[in-house]
């Protein structure tokens, strides 16, 4: 495996991260995933060349000595992302940390080890002065990879779709449990993407020259409202919730009793505050299709 090309994949344990792991792995790389615990890269360790060692992300002494050891690296990949946080100016401590201290300590690493591919996941949006802190804190990663002088590809996908989201998957639970579900951000609009044609883009990135300096906005065929969403994530659990519209105000103080239950919060004020801005491709294209050259896949094909 000496001659073979190392990818470093930071949230390689996730729904993408697994995705795109797979297929570097089929595309003759060895994956380099680093993970606070193996115990979370178990179900990748079948994978013939993934190499997940343990280690903080968050300590930049370790980023560097893992940037040192990985031999031939032809790339770094950025997937590390939170929904949810504390409130905070401009934003709390969960996206500072997740979002921009560790984009930042990355460059830095790659520049100190002379690594100079990046790709970077950001999110359809992202804003440094944008209404959420979800999207300040993405916005300002992505002004952090813009000012370096690697050569740094963003993608800013809307949610993605996939047998293992979290995203439709959370709503279909939702419809076994209750017949009705209040929502909050009905009227939101989204243009899912399917996680294999996100998977797909990252790959061929990497050996694409002319995406270098570009960001990408990816979304599926379609735009749908939440509302819509969710009646489609019922289907797919053979049921058909009565959905109640909730008003901006009413959407607040639901996701604001959210925030208070135990257990991983499901809805923050930061998200309602997210979804006050449609989370669309602008202008006409797509570049799934017109710059990758691959088929644009739809949430309908979760029904099959």
């Amino acid at each position: 495996m000496g001659d073979k090309k190392s990818v470093i994949l930071f949230g390689g344990t996730g729904f993408v991260g697994r995705k795109i792991a797979s297929m570097l792995v089929s595309e003759g790389y060895i994956v380099v995933i680093p993970t606070r615990s193996l115990v979370y890269a178990k179900a990748l360790s079948v994978l013939p060349t993934v190499r997940a060692i343990e280690l903080d992300i968050h300590d930049p002494g370790q980023l560097y000595q893992l940037m040192a050891s990985t031999k031939n690296c032809a790339g770094v990949i950025n997937l590390v992302g939170v929904l949810h946080d504390s409130p905070g100016v401009p934003y709390g401590k969960n996206f500072s940390k997740n979002h921009v201290v560790l984009t930042q300590n990355i460059i830095q690493a790659m520049s100190l080890n002379h690594i100079k591919r990046l790709l970077h996941m950001s999110a359809l949006g992202a804003d440094a002065k944008g209404a959420s802190m979800y999207q300040r804190s993405k916005g300002d990663a992505e002004n952090l990879v813009r000012q370096s002088d690697l050569d740094w590809t963003i993608f800013r996908p809307s949610v993605i779709f996939g047998q293992d989201d979290s995203f439709i998957n959370l709503f279909k639970k939702i419809s076994k449990i209750t017949p009705i579900i209040p929502l909050a951000g009905y009227h939101a609009r989204f243009q899912p993407v399917s996680v294999r044609n996100v998977a797909q883009v990252f790959v061929q990135t990497l050996v694409q020259p002319g995406t270098i300096h570009q960001a990408y906005d990816l979304g599926g065929p379609k735009i749908y409202s939440l509302s819509e969403l969710v009646r489609f994530a019922g289907k797919l659990a053979g049921r058909s919730p009565l959905i109640i519209p909730l008003s901006k105000g009413l959407g607040y103080l639901q996701a604001f009793c959210m925030e208070k239950l135990p257990g991983p919060t499901l809805m923050s004020r930061d998200n309602v505050t997210s979804m006050l801005i449609d989370n669309i491709l602008q202008g006409e294209g797509n570049v799934i299709k017109d710059q990758f050259g691959l088929d644009v896949e739809s949430i309908e094909g979760l029904l099959l």
